[in-house]
């Protein structure tokens, strides 16, 4: 928990970590996880909300790229400034919840690819509880939908959030819906942005 603490405001996520010179706003062992994972399901399709400066997009592309196939789609409702170009990444402007957004993501992909799902916009537990609504119906069985940054709101970082945040998102969702479990495998190297947020589905 100290550590965390520390480390999260250091803030050395936010102003110092940089993927092929794109700030990334990701703990780096997270990182490592979202590597396994993908290499793991092979995903056709990831869908990320909230791109910020690209970096975590371009960071997906790259690793399909090593693998052959895959495609990012990723939607943040504020312009953050230029993004770096690749031909996998597709960015959509506008609230990763709003039916506009949502409609185009599902007629971008096709029947029976592999989809897994980063979430990671806006963090109030209202927010992340619809986005896990709305995107789980994405993810295909046997792939991920990883809810991140649940470490705000005092868990154990920024008890001053005002908002019990994604942790709390995650709980009622498990409490409605059977189709995903907690992982937590995933949290192997016992630090981590994203506690009880990796969510698989298993039916």
């Amino acid at each position: 928990k100290a550590f965390h603490q520390l480390y999260f405001n250091s803030k050395v996520a936010d102003n110092n970590t940089f993927f092929f010179g794109v700030p990334i706003l990701k703990n780096p062992l997270d990182l490592w996880i979202f590597q396994e994972i993908i290499y793991e399901v092979r995903p056709d399709v990831i869908i990320e909300t909230g791109t910020h400066k690209g970096g975590s997009a371009l960071y997906y592309a790259y690793l399909c790229d090593r693998l052959g196939n895959g495609r990012i789609i990723t939607a943040d409702i504020q312009d953050w400034g230029p993004l770096p170009k690749h031909k996998r990444i597709t960015y959509l402007r506008g609230s990763a919840i709003a039916p506009k957004i949502t409609g185009k993501i599902a007629k971008m992909i096709k029947p029976a690819e592999k989809v897994l799902v980063f979430l990671d916009d806006d963090h109030t537990a209202k927010h992340v509880l619809q986005e896990l609504r709305t995107y789980g119906k994405f993810v295909t069985k046997g792939s991920y939908m990883i809810c991140e940054d649940t470490m705000l709101g005092g868990q154990p970082v920024k008890p001053e959030y005002g908002d019990p945040g994604p942790m709390k998102a995650v709980e009622l969702f498990l409490q409605e819906n059977r189709d995903f479990m907690i992982d937590k495998s995933r949290q192997k190297f016992y630090f981590s942005f994203n506690y009880s947020g990796y969510l698989k589905k298993v039916r």
